[in-house]
């Protein structure tokens, strides 16, 4: 394990090589919630907190056919919001925080939301990994690094980053990769996430990765 350790590339050209591979193995990942408008992309990242994309996806088109925009969830009423959303877990909180997200939408951003991510963060609800969301694939701006518990795993794994935080684990990637493919990066490590490197299952046998990653074939510490 150690020979494998010294074949590793450095830092930044590892980075840029896994980027170049997740590229060529996911070319056309994007982004996994169903939306149509940036309002209903900021909602859809709310409500996947703790909860996968394949759920949120299940509850939006009742939600946003009763709901469509930020002047109507800003009105809703709450008892009828959360019981839209329920199956999204911490339902509560996060039909609060849509309805005081939307509120502010109306009254501070003219209905329209941000495109700015100083702006975003003043949402209830929103911090930056909905913020980079919302950005990337509403606006096609990239301004940092989604980190969601795939981007947080895979990137300790491959030895980017020592940090826990996720807004430490989001500095250090921005150091490493073009900011154009900040956003696609994001989503690509996800679709890997998903699909070879689980939390608790690994298939380092088939992954592509494993020559540049130096805890492939090592033991999972999970928890």
């Amino acid at each position: 394990m150690g020979n494998r350790e010294k074949k590793l590339l450095p830092l930044k050209q590892r980075a840029i090589e896994v980027l170049a591979r997740l590229k060529r193995l996911y070319p056309d990942a994007t982004c996994s919630l169903n939306y149509s408008t940036p309002v209903q992309l900021l909602v859809a990242t709310i409500l996947s907190a703790q909860c996968t994309d394949e759920r949120v996806n299940k509850v939006t088109p009742a939600l946003f056919d009763r709901f469509p925009d930020a002047a109507s969830l800003a009105i809703a009423d709450l008892v009828e919001l959360e019981s839209l959303v329920r199956s999204t877990g911490f339902y509560r909180n996060k039909a609060k925080n849509i309805q005081a997200a939307c509120r502010m939408i109306v009254s501070e951003f003219d209905s329209v939301v941000p495109n700015q991510m100083e702006q975003l963060l003043k949402l209830p609800g929103v911090a930056r990994k909905t913020a980079n969301v919302v950005l990337g694939h509403a606006y096609g701006i990239n301004v940092g690094v989604t980190v969601d518990t795939h981007v947080k795993r895979l990137s300790e794994r491959l030895g980017l980053t020592e940090a826990k935080d996720p807004v430490r684990i989001e500095q250090d990637l921005m150091g490493l990769l073009p900011q154009p493919d900040w956003e696609n990066w994001s989503i690509r490590l996800i679709y890997h996430g998903r699909a070879i490197c689980k939390a608790r299952s690994p298939v380092c046998i088939a992954c592509e990765l494993a020559d540049l990653c130096p805890a492939a074939n090592k033991p999972v510490v999970v928890g």
